[in-house]
């Protein structure tokens, strides 16, 4: 497991999110200054300084609650509210398409471009506000200090770390499975065709040589696909072409888009329940959550900014159904956490996560009370 890999995660993850709430915000006609402070509202909580300085320290991956509890508070920085079903379906898009691209990336090392391409397109989003601008070039240099320097192996850490994560995550999503690069299972179709890795040939060609390193033969064979030779490597750098378009917006076109539970998901939740046990990463993970949430402000709407709700559905009817049936073990309800700087609230938050921790050695009635916790720390 790479201790690198939040960073990636959290902003291919959230550029995801911008790209379905900008195109359901002008679906829905929100007026055009009502959408563009939520998204202004969004990506400065996403960027916001405190934040990444916790999000870029070397650590471990959280578990999925974790990460989508910081994923529901971002989604209401701002003057829109979702509810439980259109959450549900935000994420599970975020997530199935951030995962196509990582399954697509020709080398380990292209998911630092195709979070450069989600950059580029968040800076776009911005680039009338420049304090917010300055923000994104800011996590920019950050990215290329970090990422720029590592080896073709601690990238593919950082890639079967993302795998890992996503593996049991099988929601079939009506783009991809309309464009057949989906199958009816949630599982994804992996291309054998298409250019090669920047840096490698085609192949089909064994080349033998001597003992003084003279080639003596060739033998060819059939590789199995259409290949063509490897596309100019894209830029690392602020600007520049990216070359690949994964991590671009796929809904740049408009046309609906739908998830549906696979059986597999569906069994891997029931399998998730049935085998559920106090998580000994727990109190770090709380530890996260309290740090990062710190600071992330959900805006209440005053006057002058009147509040409103999208949904990621067609209908409510479609809305409701998509509740009812979601097994709970894969939704999560909306969570506000309250994290201050205030002593006295610290000290409780420390003596629950201490509880917590000491709950594994007790009866199997409490085992879920992490489930419980994070609603918990509302009251703090």
């Amino acid at each position: 497991m790479s201790s690198r890999t939040l960073p990636l995660l959290f902003i291919n993850l959230g550029g995801e999110m911008l790209y379905i709430l900008d195109q359901r915000l002008r679906a829905q006609n929100i007026p055009a200054d009502k959408a563009k402070k939520v998204m202004n509202d969004i990506i400065t909580t996403m960027f916001n300084k405190k934040f990444l300085e916790e999000l870029f320290k070397p650590q471990e991956l959280y578990s999925k609650k974790a990460l989508r509890t910081v994923f529901d508070r971002l989604a209401h920085a701002s003057i829109m509210r979702l509810n439980q079903a259109s959450m549900d379906k935000l994420y599970d898009l975020m997530t199935m398409a951030f995962k196509y691209q990582v399954l697509l990336c020709p080398r380990p090392k292209d998911i630092l471009l195709v979070s450069f391409n989600h950059m580029d397109a968040i800076k776009d989003f911005v680039k009338d506000t420049p304090s917010i601008l300055s923000q994104v070039d800011e996590t920019y240099r950050q990215l290329i200090e970090m990422y720029t320097p590592l080896s073709s192996g601690e990238f593919q850490l950082i890639r079967q770390t993302l795998l890992i994560f996503f593996q049991d995550m099988h929601i079939r999503v009506s783009i991809f499975l309309k464009d057949k690069v989906q199958n009816s299972n949630g599982r994804f179709v992996l291309p054998t065709s298409g250019p090669v890795p920047h840096g490698t040939q085609v192949p089909g060609l064994i080349r033998m040589f001597s003992c003084t390193g003279e080639e003596f033969t060739r033998l060819k064979f059939n590789n199995g696909g259409n290949y063509t030779t490897a596309l100019r490597e894209g830029s690392f750098d602020i600007f520049g072409d990216r070359v690949t378009k994964l991590g671009t917006n796929m809904y740049s076109v408009s046309r609906p888009v739908e998830t549906h539970m696979s059986g597999t998901s569906k069994n891997s939740a029931q399998h998730t329940k049935v085998s559920a046990a106090p998580n000994p990463l727990a109190k770090e993970e709380l530890n996260l959550l309290a740090r990062l949430m710190g600071g992330l402000e959900v805006q209440k709407p005053g006057n002058a900014d009147t509040g409103f709700r999208i949904s990621l559905f067609a209908t409510d009817e479609e809305e409701e159904e998509a509740l009812i049936s979601r097994p709970d073990e894969l939704s999560c309800g909306v969570i506000n956490i309250q994290a201050t700087k205030d002593q006295q609230a610290n000290a409780e938050l420390a003596k629950i996560m201490g509880e917590f921790t000491e709950s594994g050695d007790q009866s199997p009635s409490v085992s879920n009370k992490g489930d419980d916790l994070l609603a918990m720390m509302d009251g703090l």
